[in-house]
């Protein structure tokens, strides 16, 4: 039994050895990833970028059930090197989002569209975006809110 425990173990060894002596680890590593890689390394040396808001709440005010509501958040990017919004999720299906899918430059500024549907939603609305960013937090959340009256109905 011994013989064969000793058997095993030197063919496992042996298997090891021989698979992992096959080519260069180097060769299989992407120029191109390297070099972005690179890039990212010195975009990261400047700092994150840092987001700022024109506003981050929009009042509505009183509205109509029905009406769709629409306002548009201006961000800046006050930090040393790019913004990236990779996502913008809002807390309810009736709340849609659009956001700059390209890289927002330092000084520069984007667009968050938001538009609100009322269809199905009266009195008192509450509704977040949040924001999925590569600034430190990497999470930011704009809120949008207003009355909503809703429609008469015939007796």
């Amino acid at each position: 039994m011994k013989k064969i425990a000793v058997v095993v173990a030197f063919v496992v060894s042996a298997g090891m050895l021989v698979s992992c002596g096959q080519g260069n680890a180097s060769s299989k590593v992407k120029k191109e990833n390297v070099e972005n890689a690179e890039k990212r390394d010195s975009s990261i040396g400047l700092g994150a970028p840092v987001i700022s808001f024109d506003k981050e709440e929009f009042d509505f005010g009183t509205v109509n059930e029905g009406d769709v509501v629409k306002t548009t958040f201006v961000v800046t990017n006050t930090g040393k090197s790019d913004l990236i919004i990779t996502n913008a999720q809002a807390s309810c299906g009736c709340t849609v989002p659009e956001w700059p899918k390209e890289a927002i430059a330092p000084g520069k500024t984007g667009d968050i569209k938001v538009s609100f549907n009322t269809n199905g939603r009266v009195n008192k609305q509450s509704k977040s975006i949040t924001l999925t960013t590569n600034t430190e937090k990497g999470r930011e959340v704009i809120k949008i809110s207003g009355m909503v009256t809703p429609k008469k109905t015939n007796s």
